[in-house]
């Protein structure tokens, strides 16, 4: 039968004639009066295309839908359906332009690609009869055939007008979006699936061999892998790993790729075939843990594919095209790195949250990103036509062309608010009542630095050094650290770069640096905690930043403070570099300004003795709300619950912009409530003056600020906040508040 196949598929032949031979050649070869071809359309039916034995008037006419029926119950569950006897199953739908009424016995199988069901495959008998678990597998491996048609397009000249496929409907897939932003372009999978085209066997026993040293090989890879020396001995990770192995080792599922190929297949289309029937029986557990086994399960078979193929993608992908959406599971922060970075519209990963990697490079190199995306690798084709909207949460993958026109209408708005924006460059950021902001930017990368000069921004507020250490695969070295220093205050020219000392640990994990697993990481050994107990680390970067600052002032800023001692301890081990440097002479900067961030709630009772260690301070909303609060920004069932423009959390603002104030201590705020023109307003109502943020943010945020009386908006906003009886929603009043008084939102 596969013989007659390969060579059906090697004639020219118009689609609808070779899906009628197909269907004969199957009756012919099942022993079976009756084959017939369902295929899934984008609306949720199973249409017939092709039959042989049933009433030809039926192709294109029977219908049934996603459930109904035999046939729709296969293709819900992605399982076989094998049963002597059809019409007395309680799913028996009959349909009486098929004529099918004389046919007992019945045999369908689902037809899988990476876990979809494209559609259904059936033989019928007049005689009541099971089918042999050989007929059975010689169906599954037949449909692999017929979902190749389905996949590469074939069957669009026979799909009736106005009708689409499922292989090719649209799909909208909730997100969580990150940083805002539109992206429209086309799929690029970062992880390319191996696409198997050789699928029928020319020599069983050659294939056989084939999977066989595969499979060696690939068990040989996983133990070199567990038994390497960064791999810890002991830890939770250890039993993902071992599970990794037992399914690597599993007897089971090299026999099903085994007999595979005895049916027939290629060992790389056995491999694919098992694949595909595993995932779509699995693909709809609830369970998270059987998921996660599904993953990687799908990863092992994809190594599998690599190796029978010969498939190494390369780590920097060439012929993207020029509006790139790259699509990924997950995906280190260097890896996005290696894409060229005028190709990229936008990246959309299925895990990750707002604090992962590489979504705050993404974020920083201005790519805008949603994650969280369910299934988007499985269902994404490379070359899909997609647009992201980190806006309103969603990714419309394949979208019709009216959604995609009303889109680019969006982007094409976007650019000409960013051209005006653009125009406000070099305006002074001065309010309307004439109050003199300083508008900052926020950077971590060599290609944030040219947007210094093009967002018109008075100087980087908070330069994330810890991202330099991120996208390395091994710790910079000191002089690699200096000379990054160098060019970026270089860049930089006369306007002051804040350089936050190393942010990692807890969550931020890098690969060279080993670290205790945490149940509560943002809470954990990170930040300061880890650079005090990490001398070394720290002491490496403060001489770079010293030595690269020469002749020049050097701001540096310590995060994640918690107590005054720490500031105590990392000032004098600045001082002990600054000795150790100038007796070696070198030449130290002009003046060392040193800051403290304050995102740790137990400072707002240290705020005297805070304000008289450090030269200035710098609050870290993203933290300070979400330890205030004690919501995980990165939960999506309760990062929603709570607004950093509720009272509690305003009136907390408050009392540092009054102490700064009280001390004469320049204050600043950098993190996402800065971005916003809506919350940057409520900051200046609340008395800063200072706040740094995303280059993309300042234009926007400035156009806020020229239109702004902020000395009516603080008598107001603080009279709302000192109203503790009302009930208001503080958002509610600053938006009637900009209505009001025409300000730019």
């Amino acid at each position: 039968m596969l013989k007659r196949l390969r060579e059906l598929m090697a004639e020219v032949l118009e689609p609808q004639e070779r899906l009628d031979r197909v269907v004969a050649q199957i009756a012919t070869s099942m022993v079976s009066e009756v084959c017939s071809f369902y295929v899934l359309r984008a609306d949720g039916v199973l249409e017939l295309y092709a039959t042989h034995g049933l009433k030809k008037g039926a192709v294109h006419q029977a219908q049934l839908k996603m459930g109904q029926g035999l046939v729709g119950s296969i293709a819900a569950t992605a399982d076989p359906l094998n049963l002597s006897d059809a019409q007395s199953h309680p799913a028996f739908r009959f349909l009486p332009e098929t004529g099918e009424e004389k046919y007992h016995s019945f045999l369908g199988v689902p037809i899988l690609r990476a876990g979809r069901s494209l559609g259904v495959l059936v033989v019928q008998s007049k005689k009541e009869r099971i089918y042999a678990e050989d007929d059975v597998e010689a169906m599954e491996t037949t449909s692999m055939v017929l979902a190749e048609m389905i996949a590469t397009g074939e069957l669009k000249k026979v799909t009736r007008p106005g009708l689409e496929l499922d292989m090719t409907r649209p799909i909208s897939i909730d997100a969580d979006g990150y940083g805002g932003g539109v992206g429209l372009g086309y799929v690029v999978l970062h992880e390319p699936r191996v696409v198997v085209t050789d699928l029928l066997a020319e020599d069983i026993d050659a294939e056989l061999d084939r999977l066989n040293i595969a499979v060696k090989s690939l068990r040989v890879s996983i133990d070199d892998m567990l038994s390497r020396r960064d791999v810890p001995l002991e830890g939770e990770h250890r039993e993902v790993l071992e599970a990794y192995r037992m399914f690597a080792n599993d007897r089971g599922w090299r026999r099903k790729m085994q007999e595979a190929v005895r049916n027939g297949l290629t060992a790389e289309a056995a491999v694919e075939k098992v694949q595909s029937d595993t995932r779509g029986r699995m693909i709809n557990l609830s369970d998270p843990y059987l998921r996660e086994r599904l993953s990687d399960f799908d990863d092992l078979a994809n190594r599998l594919l690599r190796q029978l193929t010969g498939f190494t993608p390369s780590a920097i992908a060439t012929g993207l095209p020029e509006a790139a959406i790259i699509v990924a599971r997950n995906m280190g922060a260097a890896e996005l790195l290696d894409y060229p970075r005028e190709c990229i519209r936008g990246l959309v990963l299925e895990e990750g949250a707002v604090t992962s990697h590489v979504v705050i490079v993404a974020k920083a190199i201005g790519v805008p990103v949603v994650s969280q995306a369910t299934g988007i690798a499985s269902l994404a084709e490379n070359g899909d036509s997609i647009v992201i909207d980190g806006d309103d949460n969603i990714v419309h993958l394949r979208p019709a062309t009216d959604l995609q026109d009303a889109y680019a209408d969006k982007v094409r708005f976007q650019a000409k608010r960013q051209e005006e924006f653009s125009a406000l460059r070099d305006v002074e950021p001065i309010s309307k009542d004439g109050v003199a902001c300083n508008l900052l930017m926020n950077a971590g990368l060599v290609v944030d630095l040219p947007q210094l000069r093009a967002s018109g921004a008075a100087g980087i507020g908070l330069f994330r050094t810890e991202l330099q250490f991120m996208i390395s695969s091994k710790m910079p070295k000191a002089k690699e650290q200096e000379t990054f220093y160098r060019q970026v205050l270089s860049q930089a020219g006369n306007l002051p770069v804040t350089f936050r000392i190393v942010d990692i640990g807890g969550d931020k994990v890098v690969p060279y640096l080993r670290s205790a697993e945490e149940e509560n990481p943002a809470l954990g050994w990170r930040a300061i905690r880890f650079s005090l107990d990490r001398p070394g680390l720290l002491k490496t970067q403060i001489r770079a930043l010293l030595r690269a600052s020469s002749g020049t002032e050097l701001r540096i800023m310590i995060p994640m403070v918690t107590e005054v001692s720490e500031l105590e301890k990392t000032r004098k081990l600045i001082d002990h570099e600054v000795e150790f440097l100038s007796g070696h002479g070198y030449k130290m900067p002009s003046k060392i300004s040193f800051g403290a961030m304050l995102e740790v709630p137990s400072l707002l009772w240290q705020l005297d003795e805070l304000m008289a260690a450090v030269d200035f301070i710098s609050v870290g909303s993203n933290d300070l709300f979400q330890f205030i609060t004690a919501t995980d920004r990165g939960n999506a069932r309760v990062s929603d619950r709570f607004s950093p423009l509720d009272a509690p959390f305003l009136r907390v603002l408050r009392t540092i912009v009054e102490k700064a104030s009280e001390t004469n201590t320049p204050l600043t705020l950098c993190g996402e409530l800065a971005g916003n023109p809506l919350t940057a307003m409520a900051l200046l109502g609340l008395g800063f003056r200072s706040i740094s943020m995303s280059p993309a943010a300042i234009g926007p945020v400035k156009a806020m600020l020229l239109s702004l009386d902020i000395g009516k908006l603080q008598t107001e906003l603080l009279r709302s906040l000192r109203d503790t009886k009302s009930g208001h929603s503080t958002k509610e009043f600053l938006i009637n508040f900009a209505n009001e008084n025409n300000i730019s939102l």
